[in-house]
């Protein structure tokens, strides 16, 4: 990553750089060295902050609503769809 000109200065190239990485850093996919240089730009950067916690709470939402099971009509609506599409296809 480009080193900013003055330390307290934060380019829009090297929070692109940081905010490709908060993906992997939330998942704990990071060296701890890239983690360590993560928790650092997240200190002192609130816009990257702010993208975080919203990457976050988002992921928590998506991982919550996943293990909830559908209702039992929409699951035997989809798997009648399922079968039309497949039996278009063998026929096809």
């Amino acid at each position: 990553m480009s080193q900013p000109e003055h330390p307290d200065e934060v380019s829009a190239t090297d929070c692109a750089d940081y905010l490709e990485q908060i993906v992997y850093f939330i998942d704990n996919e990071l060296a701890e060295a890239d983690c360590d240089a993560v928790r650092v730009h997240l200190d002192t950067c609130n816009p990257c902050l702010e993208k975080y916690d919203l990457q976050r709470t988002v992921k928590s939402v998506v991982a919550r609503s996943c293990s909830e099971a559908a209702p039992q009509e929409l699951r035997d609506r989809v798997v009648f769809r399922l079968r039309e599409v497949q039996i278009r296809i063998t026929e096809g």
